[in-house]
């Protein structure tokens, strides 16, 4: 009977702590983390390599880190991030925030959005807009190469759309007049028009490994088919202390 009762305490107790908050990871320089990534692009496109990640340093609200491919020689890619790993670029003139996978205290059941409308980002398109809804669907367990985790998932749906940018379509006609070929150029505009697609992200957060172990995120076209998918698994890692 005692030991009934001892495994059922037990069990309360380790579900209690997957019930509690988790708060920020406490990133000390030195900690690093190597990652297999996949970038997927179309039915056919697939690359694959090994990045360590390293935290050069932290201040109060960000912390530099780097990256390189694992094992080469070359001078490592540096950037900052925030304290909760979201990322921040320019954003019409302004940093703005364009990727938050953990929003701290992450507790099951938790949301939070990221949206952004960037102007002429690219040749392309006159304007760009991002909508990503984020929840915390609760614990399970995850297998990636650096071994099997307890992990807190967090999925994100969401869509992005664009409006295309008018573009002149030119032409040449060959017109026969008496005598001569006279060449007659004449040009087509197509007006601006609106696009959109859909967005699935998802991250598994263990809180040992202070980062996420596993990570996936897809982009479909405006006919729903998948156009990219960029997904990293953990092969291995080590805290500074």
């Amino acid at each position: 009977m005692l030991k009934k009762l001892s495994a059922v305490a037990l069990g309360l107790m380790c579900g209690s702590a997957y019930a509690q908050s988790v708060d920020a990871p406490s990133l000390k320089a030195g900690d690093s983390w190597v990652y297999a990534e996949t970038v997927e692009t179309g039915p056919q496109g697939f690359s694959s390599k090994n990045t360590l990640m390293t935290v050069e340093r932290v201040d109060s609200h960000a912390v530099l880190i780097s990256a390189k491919q694992d094992g080469s020689n070359q001078p490592p890619v540096e950037s900052m991030v925030g304290l909760d790993w979201s990322r921040s670029r320019d954003i019409n003139g302004k940093q703005q925030v364009i990727n938050r996978p953990l929003d701290f205290p992450l507790s099951e059941g938790k949301t939070w959005t990221v949206e952004y409308t960037e102007r002429n980002p690219n040749r392309l398109h006159s304007s760009e807009t991002f909508h990503s809804d984020y929840v915390v669907t609760g614990w399970e367990d995850v297998q990636v190469p650096a071994g099997k985790f307890r992990a807190l998932k967090i999925e994100s749906e969401g869509q992005w759309s664009a409006m295309l940018a008018p573009v002149a379509v030119g032409g040449a006609q060959a017109v026969a007049t008496p005598g001569q070929v006279t060449t007659v150029s004449n040009a087509q505009r197509i007006a601006p028009r609106p696009v959109s697609g859909r967005l699935y992200k998802a991250f598994w957060y263990v809180p040992a490994e202070k980062r996420f172990v596993k990570s996936v995120e897809e982009y479909y076209d405006n006919k729903g088919v998948r156009s990219q998918r960029f997904s990293a698994e953990l092969k291995s890692s080590k805290m500074a202390g």
